[in-house]
């Protein structure tokens, strides 16, 4: 478990550069670069998700709670939900004006939908540290920059392009699922 671990650690100090540790963030930048910072960045996230991938995959199985007989069902529905809101960050949909922080949206459900299928140790500290920084992540951008402004350019098309993509990527999340040998339909 201490590679998922550091994986996660690695993931949120690199995600979190510009609001939590933006002094660290000014420093990468003044001696890489601004492109080599993004660089040293990137490289660090695809670090984050190898060690966290590895680490969540090489831990035992070791039950904290046992997920209720319909959390399969609950997390399937949260999943639609949490790629509805990850692919609304991405596109010109009418919705994107009612949500401001899609993407960290998607981020919660998505923990919170695996919390709902998963009981063991190690999906108990990925999605629940995930999901807790999802959420502290948007009451600080919140704190930080109370205003909102609704995004141009939202149209019908975009929200055609919006429901067309959550189910074609949700049908490729549940393949890859399967094809890992997790069911994602069984209860």
């Amino acid at each position: 478990m201490i590679y998922l671990a550091i994986g996660l650690l690695l993931w949120i100090l690199f995600h979190s550069m510009k609001r939590i540790f933006p002094l660290m963030r000014s420093r990468l930048s003044s001696v890489a670069g601004p492109n080599g910072s993004k660089g040293i960045i990137a490289l660090g996230i695809l670090i984050s998700v190898v060690l966290i991938i590895f680490g969540y995959r090489m831990t035992g199985h070791s039950n904290i709670y046992v997920p209720p007989s319909f959390g399969t069902h609950i997390n399937n529905l949260l999943m639609l939900a949490a790629i509805g809101f990850l692919v609304l960050g991405h596109g010109k949909s009418r919705l994107r004006r009612y949500v401001r922080h899609p993407m960290l949206v998607g981020l919660v459900l998505w923990a919170v939908a695996h919390l709902f299928a998963n009981g063991d140790a190690a999906s108990v500290l990925l999605f629940g540290l995930l999901g807790i920084w999802g959420a502290l992540l948007i009451f600080l951008i919140n704190k930080a920059e109370p205003n909102y402004s609704i995004p141009d350019n939202l149209t019908l098309k975009g929200d055609v392009r919006w429901i067309i993509l959550t189910l074609v990527i949700f049908s490729v999340i549940a393949y890859v699922h399967l094809w890992l040998g997790v069911n994602p339909f069984s209860s």
